[in-house]
C-alpha cells in the first residue's frame, strides 16, 4: 500500500471504514491518522500519515510469535490465526510501527488489509472510502498495479527503514 501524504487530509475516513468493515471494538483501531509538523516558525510543513501495519517482509512480529499466529500468506500479507494466538504480546513488544493491539477477546489484532474483502477482488475498505484516493492498494510484483504506478512515479519513503523490517507500507512524499 502507498498513501500519498500530499492528498491526505486526516479526516479518518480509513479509520471508521476499517472499524467499520472488521468489527474493531470500541476503543481500538487497526489504523489511524498520524499528523506531523516540521520545521520552525514561519517555515512550517505539514504531514498527514495514515498509518497501519506494515506488512513486512521480514516481520519481527512473525519471528517471535511463540505458536505461529501471527505470519505471512501469499501476496506478503501478515496476518495473526486468532484461536492460534494466546495473547503473550510478544509481537506486540517487537513491532517497530506500535501496529498491534491486544483485543479484548485475549488475541492479538492489527490491520489485515481487508484480506477477505482482497480475495474477492476488492480493495480494502480504507481505499475504497477515501474521499482524496490518497490510498493505493495492489500488487508490488505487478507492474500495472496501483501501488506500483504510484510507486513508479513519485518519491517515497518508509517509517524506520533502521529496523530492518522491509515494510511495504510507502508514504509517497
Amino acid at each position: 500500500m502507498a498513501i500519498d501524504t500530499k492528498k491526505c487530509v486526516g479526516c479518518g475516513d480509513c479509520v471508521v471504514a476499517c472499524q467499520t468493515e472488521n468489527n474493531v471494538p470500541h476503543g481500538y483501531c487497526r489504523d489511524w491518522i498520524v499528523e506531523r509538523v516540521d520545521g520552525t516558525y514561519p517555515s512550517l510543513s505539514l504531514e498527514f500519515r495514515s498509518e497501519r501495519c506494515n506488512h513486512c517482509d521480514n516481520s519481527p512480529c512473525v519471528r517471535c510469535c511463540p505458536t505461529g499466529a501471527s505470519h505471512i500468506v501469499d501476496g506478503g500479507v501478515v496476518l495473526v490465526t486468532p484461536h492460534k494466538c494466546i495473547g503473550c504480546g510478544a509481537c506486540i513488544e517487537s513491532c517497530p510501527y506500535d501496529a498491534r493491539y491486544p483485543h479484548p477477546e485475549g488475541h492479538v489484532d492489527k490491520c489485515t488489509f481487508c484480506i477477505h474483502r482482497v480475495e474477492k477482488g476488492q480493495n480494502p475498505a480504507c481505499v475504497d472510502v477515501c474521499p482524496t484516493n490518497c490510498l493505493h492498494f495492489g500488487d508490488l510484483d505487478d507492474p500495472n498495479s496501483a501501488v506500483s504506478l504510484a510507486l513508479k512515479d513519485r518519491k517515497w519513503k518508509v517509517l524506520a527503514p533502521e529496523a530492518g523490517t522491509k515494510p511495504q507500507l510507502y508514504f509517497l512524499t
